[in-house]
């Protein structure tokens, strides 16, 4: 055994580091029965908060998998066919009273719109059976405790099986930020009226000079660095003319500055990597589509982006955000998640109530 502390350490995860060898203790908190017998779960009744792990000490958590299901079932007719908006994962680091992670539990994982699909980036995995077992990957330190927690906002039992695997260190040397993640949504965005516009003008006309009026993935204060999103889209316009919904421009604003930003795009499938005004699902370690939507990019879109090579830093704040539309023309059903660690864990983050979170159909 190393005579030095334990601590979260100079090497990664890569293929090229897996050789290097390791003092920490690996550790599991899970829904395993201890009574021996086969009841591998938790069952969350309507309205509880349940504790999944209450770790002390230091250590990082690196993997979580979940999968759960309604206790009545999850067809067509079932009271909590949007269970994944009603059920919310709250994740409190080093002590504190306010969550560092407050997602409903599917958006978490990286799909919107309450629904499950197989993907695999890096970060995030949903698996078979049809997407429903939820990985993340993401690597989460912490000096001074963990506390995870679920809580249900469905109308029946929901059975819940997990686990939580993290490193158990002695220690947790500084420069280490904590991990974050926040839900926002915008049910309708603030568009404008088409009366008198042709289709084209509608959504490529206009010019936006300020960016004031642009959806907001997040809005946080202090130092860190953002990793990524998920933004989902509902498409509200229904007409037989050409009907995509991506023209608006991502613009990240870092530090309080002003338009421009120093970080400004050029449209939506260009932020999240793609290209054409795509229709196709696609997953990849970074970007993909994992709901593409229907016929002339109807119905549900959703789309994630990771800054695992590019992170984009701030010293004292950061507003990431994107049009809705050009110029913020559209007035779709917005929701996202956004992911990203700051030195200090939050305390101004909040969720919407149930009856705002759940999906339409459009």
């Amino acid at each position: 055994m190393s005579t030095h502390p334990v601590r979260y350490g100079s090497y990664g995860s890569s293929l090229r580091d897996l050789p290097r060898l390791r003092d920490h203790r690996r550790l599991r908190v899970s829904s395993w029965d201890q009574t021996g017998g086969n009841d591998d779960r938790l069952t969350v009744r309507s309205g509880e908060a349940r504790t999944l792990a209450d770790i002390t000490g230091a250590g990082s958590i690196n993997h979580i998998w979940i999968t759960v299901a309604p206790a009545a079932g999850d067809g067509p007719d079932s009271k909590d066919k949007d269970y994944l908006r009603k059920l919310v994962l709250r994740i409190f680091w080093d002590g504190a009273e306010t969550p560092s992670v407050l997602v409903p539990l599917g958006d978490f994982f990286g799909v919107g719109h309450a629904r499950t699909v197989n993907f695999a980036s890096l970060p995030l995995q949903m698996s078979p059976e049809n997407g429903k077992g939820l990985n993340s990957f993401f690597q989460m330190p912490f000096a001074d405790g963990a506390r995870l927690e679920i809580t249900s906002e469905c109308e029946q039992d929901v059975y819940f099986y997990y686990y939580i695997d993290y490193d158990a260190f002695d220690e947790l040397e500084d420069g280490l930020g904590r991990f974050h993640a926040s839900w926002n949504r915008e049910n309708p965005t603030d568009g404008t009226s088409e009366e008198g516009r042709s289709n084209a003008e509608h959504l490529f006309g206009g010019e936006n000079t300020t960016g004031a009026g642009n959806y907001t993935i997040l809005e946080t204060t202090g130092r860190g660095h953002f990793v990524g999103c998920v933004l989902n889209v509902t498409n509200l316009r229904h007409t037989s003319e050409w009907n995509w919904y991506g023209e608006g421009d991502d613009m990240i604003f870092v530090d309080g500055e002003s338009w421009p930003p120093s970080l400004h795009g050029t449209g939506t499938e260009d932020y999240f990597n793609t290209a054409w005004c795509p229709s196709q699902s696609y997953s990849s370690l970074y970007h993909g589509i994992t709901l593409p939507g229907g016929e002339n990019w109807s119905g549900q879109i959703s789309l994630y982006r990771f800054h695992i090579e590019d992170p984009v830093t701030f010293r004292e704040s950061i507003r990431v955000t994107i049009e809705h539309g050009h110029d913020n023309r559209r007035s779709d059903d917005l929701s996202s998640t956004a992911y990203w660690y700051q030195a200090e864990p939050a305390t101004h983050l909040s969720l919407p109530p149930v009856a705002d979170r759940l999906p339409r159909l459009g």
